[in-house]
């Protein structure tokens, strides 16, 4: 499948389908399975490092794919190490695509099913969404661009907002003393905070459709920046609320913090709708986008129309989403998702940008 040359994006496009597909479920359980690895108020540190690990994998997936201009993954990989080998790696990552896709449509509703549509079958707020993602990507990368540059400033200002409301509740001395047992524990948590950054492995495609591949580098940077500062916020405004021990027992700490306060006087008294407006949309964005990601790679594997390809996949997701039977379960699919990505794109894009150096050098030196 050859790409579109006028489904192009701009950087700043760029830049927001990366922040849009970062802040998935993060926003919500980060907390909780960060404060479960390090087990002291020093969380957010690990969400430093978590974000500057993310930043160098993005740019090594940049300066991956700049070698390669007009191509997506799916096209260049067979190039460096093979048909058969690249062919393997394409089809690892659009099951990671795949699987994302059916993931972030699962937990978008359990969330929407536990805090809008209660007593309603997961199966029955599945679909429609579903559906809607189907039409969403049929307009190409043009149309999903244009739409996440709607959801992203609504996101900025409810996410303020809430978190101006909670201030009234903060307790710094939850966040107290800084790193009181060492570094050690702090650095137990990174793997579980890096896995949050899932994302910057966009750029592996979205390169081919940029307008200008030399902002890369910095679209990146500001992809991963933004949500960094998003979840640092979170986590400072949770553990600081419901301190330590009041974030491990709940699933949802994030919710939980919104609910715990109160403005006397305002008509609007249900703060979570807010934050539930935000990541329905944020979920969304990121179902959307997998799946595009998946149909393309299916397309361009097997050198098909995209279209049929997105009929195709639509209840392979669907299977994917429903095969958890409660939110335990969910959270393991989620656990296994951020490892295939730990795995695929910690060290897979390093290696193949060292054998594309090498190959080059080869070929100058023979020249």
């Amino acid at each position: 499948m050859i790409l579109n040359p006028k489904d192009q994006i701009t950087a700043s496009q760029t830049a927001i389908i990366t922040i849009n597909f970062i802040l998935g479920t993060g926003i919500l359980t980060l907390p909780r399975t960060s404060v479960e690895k390090v087990k002291t108020p020093d969380v957010w540190i690990s969400v430093l490092l978590g974000g500057l690990i993310a930043m160098m994998v993005g740019v090594i997936i940049v300066k991956l794919s700049q070698k390669f201009p007009g191509r997506t993954f799916y096209q260049y990989s067979q190039e460096i190490v093979g048909k058969w080998i690249g062919g393997g790696f394409s089809l690892l990552v659009l099951c990671y695509f795949l699987t994302t896709s059916g993931f972030q449509i699962r937990a978008m509703a359990e969330v929407t099913g536990l805090l809008l549509l209660e007593g309603t079958p997961i199966w029955a707020i599945i679909m429609p969404f579903m559906w809607i993602g189907l039409y969403l990507i049929m307009g190409g990368i043009n149309s999903i661009a244009r739409l996440f540059e709607i959801i992203f400033p609504i996101t900025v200002f409810l996410f303020l907002l809430v978190v101006l409301l909670s201030i009234g509740i903060f307790e710094i001395n939850h966040l107290r003393p800084v790193l009181g047992l060492g570094i050690m524990p702090v650095l137990k948590g990174v793997k579980t905070t890096s896995l949050a950054f899932s994302g910057p492995e966009i750029m592996l495609l979205l390169l081919a459709f940029m307008q200008n591949p030399n902002k890369a580098v910095k679209t990146v940077l500001v992809g991963v920046s933004v949500p960094l500062i998003f979840y640092m916020i979170t986590v400072v405004m949770v553990i600081g609320a419901l301190s330590i021990d009041g974030v491990v027992t709940r699933t949802w700490p994030t919710i939980d913090l919104i609910r715990s306060f109160e403005v006397p006087g305002l008509i609007f008294e249900r703060f979570e709708s807010l934050l539930l407006v935000i990541w329905i949309m944020q979920l969304f964005s990121t179902f959307t986008i997998t799946y595009y990601a998946a149909a393309l790679g299916l397309a361009q594997l097997f050198k098909k129309n995209i279209h049929p390809c997105m009929y195709v996949l639509l209840p392979v997701i669907y299977i994917i989403a429903m095969t958890p039977g409660n939110t335990n379960d969910l959270f393991k699919l989620g656990d296994m998702v951020g490892n295939m990505a730990l795995y695929l794109f910690g060290g897979l894009p390093l290696l193949l940008l060292i054998v594309t150096s090498w190959k080059g050098r080869k070929h100058e030196a023979k020249g």
